[in-house]
């Protein structure tokens, strides 16, 4: 296809801008709270249960959303808008959260499938309102704010957990309910204010839903006509595959590999975060100074220096000290990855299909969600290559994804009249 000049966009008003930014910060409360944090302490701690439960539960949401992905993907693309969708999933995730630590382990274990399963989909909604709310010139930078006010959120959800820990007497079950509440608190700007823009409806919402199912079929049959958009999404699967490893397991690495304390490795997790919050502002102008394919080829470069030399700490036994180094660079890194990660898509899918396509998007990194823990386990368990090794064939994995994503041109693209968005004049 031919390349273009960036035409003149209406600019998104402000308010919406930041409606959307926000609801990045409402989503990252529950990723760190419940995904992160509190939910593994609860099984494990308070409810008894082992590591198993905790990774059965995950990989059975993962497994739940790539199968849902891609129907509601292609549902949201035959509908008017997409924000209904993203309210219903916020909702139903809010409400499972709610019953998590009031239930018995196998109930509380299913109601957090649900919770997860709904939170992810939300995803899928959210990232397809990118255009709604920001122009080709500014998009890398709206989707770096959106990352590093997300970021803020992982704090603010961490100092509810310990005051209502620390500072009452309401138990863990109440850090749930407060999750529930501050998540659907700070989403509500979003689902009130983000003006997104209106597209063709369908007639009805059964209409809608044999459309869905037809243009699912299509999906996977249309990805041969974007190669780039493929090996795009190929290449997501070994990148996320390495982030997602990091976010599971970077605490037992620092208190199982370079001997610190758990009060220690949680403050080195808030330096994690620390550099995650200016590294999404720096890389969003990056993104739109430099392009995203640049960005994130960058970013992978970046990430086999932070992999290798963690890997090094364990191998050499270096100074544990040198995570304090490592942790916030890694922060820096991470908020590059998806800072750049969701316009290097928007380049590549045909606006039309974007729902359907960003379900597939979804589906590699719920699939990197479940390989890279279940490699992890395979080094370190079953193999005893210990976890230093583990950590050090990440950085295989982003030189795999530098390679793929490499031949991919980002140029902006002049899409025929079945691919464009069909939004009402």
């Amino acid at each position: 296809m031919a390349e273009v000049g960036i035409s003149r966009e209406a600019r998104p008003a402000r308010r919406s801008v930041w409606s959307w930014v926000v609801y990045d910060l409402a989503n990252t409360i529950f990723s760190m709270n419940i995904i992160s944090l509190y939910f593994p302490i609860w099984v494990v701690n308070e409810m008894g249960g082992r590591d198993g439960h905790v990774s059965i539960a995950n990989s059975a949401a993962m497994v739940l959303i790539i199968l849902l992905a891609p129907i509601l993907g292609a549902l949201s693309d035959q509908s008017p808008r997409r924000m209904p969708f993203l309210i219903g999933s916020t909702v139903i995730c809010c409400a499972a959260t709610l019953f998590i630590g009031f239930s018995p382990l196998t109930i509380g274990l299913i109601f957090f499938v649900f919770a997860n399963a709904a939170f992810q989909s939300s995803g899928i909604f959210y990232d397809a309102l990118l255009p709604s709310v920001s122009t080709e010139r500014n998009r890398g930078r709206v989707g770096g704010l959106g990352v590093s006010i997300g970021y803020v959120g992982a704090f603010l959800g961490v100092i509810m957990g310990l005051a209502v820990l620390n500072l009452t007497d309401l138990g863990m079950a109440w850090v749930f309910v407060g999750t529930s509440v501050m998540f659907l608190g700070f989403a509500m700007p979003c689902f009130i204010w983000v003006e997104e823009r209106r597209r063709r409806s369908t007639p009805t919402l059964g209409v809608a839903l044999q459309g869905s199912l037809q243009s699912l079929r299509e999906t996977v049959g249309r990805l041969k006509h974007y190669s780039g958009l493929r090996r795009f999404l190929i290449g997501r699967l070994f990148y996320t595959d390495a982030a997602n490893t990091l976010i599971v397991f970077m605490a037992i690495y620092a208190t199982n590999e370079a001997g610190f304390s758990d009060n220690a490795a949680q403050i080195l997790l808030m330096a994690g975060i620390a550099g995650a919050i200016p590294g999404g502002l720096i890389w969003g102008r990056i993104v739109d100074r430099f392009g995203p394919r640049t960005s994130l080829l960058a970013v992978q470069v970046i990430w086999a220096i932070v992999f290798t030399s963690a890997a090094l700490v364990g191998f050499l036994d270096l100074p544990g000290e040198l995570l304090w180094i490592i942790a916030p660079m890694a922060g820096a890194t991470l908020a590059g990855t998806w800072t750049a990660d969701r316009p290097f898509m928007l380049r590549l899918a045909p606006p039309r299909h974007l729902g359907q396509f960003y379900g597939l998007y979804s589906i590699m990194g719920r699939f990197a969600s479940i390989t890279g823990p279940l490699t992890w386990a395979l080094i370190v368990d079953i193999l005893l290559w210990g976890r230093p090794f583990a950590v050090f064939t990440l950085t295989f994995s982003v030189v795999i994804a530098f390679f793929i994503l490499r031949p991919v041109s980002d140029r902006i693209r002049e899409w025929s009249p079945e691919e464009r968005d069909p939004v009402d004049a």
